[in-house]
């Protein structure tokens, strides 16, 4: 009897996880629905590269960095809205949308700032105007800091860069168990679930917008570099390297970013030296999704200032 309730448990449970199993999409099968053009895939110093770059090529450059299982899509309406006054570049990180795994499997920030570098002089770039949102503000925060003669203006989207509850100073994150997981199981409701509290509007996460995080992070190796990217994140105290940076900084932030705290938005304005803050009532962590149109005026005013670099626009370049 005892062996016959083993069986049918160890059926039930089997049964369970291939219900649950979630396998990668073929990367033809997303290229074909997600890449523009086959020439936004570039091979970059051993990396293969997702990059859309729109807007007049002698406009002022501005490169956006999205965050944690994000893509460039997060950015169409900023995108669309600053291609007829810039140059627009947008990547995936690699293990991110369509950008392949790191060949490395490095995905510290020491790597993405290399990535950064790599990428401005491949477009030929001395200069640019630097957006990053969550994570990829922390990344372009640390860049600014680190090379302030290469950022003209920094915009910094609900940034990461704080120590918070899994991320203390000086060692790595501590990534759940149940985390670890996803790699084997993410079926579309678990990642709704988990999107959800990004946005204070429920109606924001739309099906099409649910449907594309989890076709993307369903790509070959994709989730398991979004865990090495987890994994590999050892914050440091951000004083020293918020201090020196020289640009002027402008910060976005939802008012109810149930990500990252919008009281943190205080500590980045007390330490970097020309900063200010927009903050956004009813919206959560996601500002360019969310409110698109009402955050991309703040962000285009800060851009086109005296001393932004703006000059009269040439024909725009269609958006791909």
């Amino acid at each position: 009897m005892k062996s016959v309730l083993l069986f049918v448990l160890l059926l039930a449970v089997a049964l369970c996880a291939y219900a649950l199993w979630t396998p990668d999409k073929e990367r033809s099968q997303l290229e074909s629905r997600y890449l523009a053009e086959p020439g936004d895939l570039i091979p970059l110093a051993g990396w293969r590269l997702h990059v859309r770059d729109t807007g007049p090529r002698e406009a002022p450059a501005v490169i956006l960095v999205h965050g944690f299982g994000a893509s460039l899509h997060t950015w169409e309406p900023w995108a669309h809205g600053l291609s007829t006054t810039h140059r627009v570049i947008r990547f995936d990180l690699p293990g991110s949308g369509l950008s392949a795994p790191d060949p490395t499997g490095d995905y510290t920030d020491a790597r993405s700032i290399e990535l950064l570098l790599a990428l401005m002089d491949h477009l030929g770039l001395q200069r640019t105007h630097l957006v990053g949102h969550s994570i990829g503000g922390r990344i372009a925060w640390t860049f600014a800091a680190r090379y302030p003669e290469r950022v003209d203006r920094l915009v910094l989207v609900s940034p990461d860069g704080f120590a918070s509850p899994g991320f203390a100073y000086g060692t790595p994150a501590t990534v759940p168990a149940a985390l670890g997981l996803m790699r084997w199981v993410l079926p579309r409701p678990l990642l709704r679930m988990n999107l959800q509290p990004a946005y204070a509007d429920p109606n924001a996460l739309t099906d099409e917008l649910t449907t594309r995080y989890h076709d993307l992070m369903l790509g070959p190796g994709t989730r398991l570099a979004l865990l090495a990217r987890l994994r590999q994140t050892v914050l440091v105290d951000p004083g020293p390297l918020l201090a020196a940076i020289r640009a002027p900084t402008l910060l976005i932030w939802g008012e109810r970013d149930a990500m990252i705290p919008f009281a943190n938005a205080a500590d980045y304005l007390k330490v970097v030296p020309d900063s200010r803050l927009v903050s956004l009532p009813d919206v959560g962590h996601l500002p360019q999704e969310e409110a698109a149109a009402a955050s991309l005026v703040p962000l285009s005013a800060f851009l086109l200032e005296r001393g932004g670099g703006a000059r009269p626009p040439a024909p725009s370049r269609p958006m791909h």
